[in-house]
């Protein structure tokens, strides 16, 4: 009989063994807990509401973004609307007497004496603009203010003198808007001397 009580024991032994955790096993740590559950608990929690602040803010910045973008949309149109504004209601008053003119029923010689004067007033709005006609007849031919379309031979001026203009260039103060189109002297005389 004494075998027979060793199997049962050591059967026995071998069942408890699987049941209770032995010192030092992984298991009787997880048992035991490395942190206590309130504490991993209040970890959490503390990292959903760092992230819900985080997720506030961004959202907070993405709206002062867009909003920002639009206003700055806005004040470039409404700045681009005052520049046009400005530039254009100098010319309204030349419209008008345009219209007048045409309306008008005078003889061709109040009629050149009207266009003159409509000229005149179109000059000082563009005056009002900083936008002054490029300097042509009785100068010097200058490439990068003139445009010469032809010459003409002449002894009375000197080489390379414009002579006539034939379409007026424009520059907004030291910007050229486009060049004059010239004709220029070319005196024979000075160009034989010069060769």
């Amino acid at each position: 009989m004494a075998p027979e009580t060793m199997v049962e024991g050591a059967q026995e032994f071998s069942a408890e063994d699987m049941i209770a955790p032995q010192p030092g096993s992984d298991d009787s740590a997880a048992a035991q807990g490395t942190g206590s559950e309130p504490e991993v608990k209040s970890e959490a929690e503390q990292l959903r509401s760092e992230r819900d602040q985080l997720l506030d803010r961004l959202a907070r910045l993405q709206a002062e973004f867009e909003n920002a973008r639009r206003r700055e949309t806005k004040e470039r149109a409404d700045v681009r609307d005052y520049a046009v504004q400005n530039a254009v209601e100098p010319f309204l008053g030349v419209m008008d007497n345009f219209q007048l003119a045409l309306k008008a029923q005078g003889s061709a010689d109040q009629l050149r004496t009207g266009v003159e004067l409509i000229l005149k007033q179109m000059e000082e709005a563009l005056r009002g603009l900083n936008v002054q006609p490029v300097e042509t007849v009785g100068a010097q031919f200058d490439p990068r203010i003139h445009e010469a379309l032809g010459s003409i031979e002449t002894a009375e001026f000197p080489d390379h003198q414009v002579v006539e203009e034939i379409r007026r260039g424009y520059r907004i103060r030291e910007k050229l808007l486009r060049p004059a189109l010239v004709k220029i002297a070319v005196n024979p005389a000075q160009v034989d001397n010069a060769s």
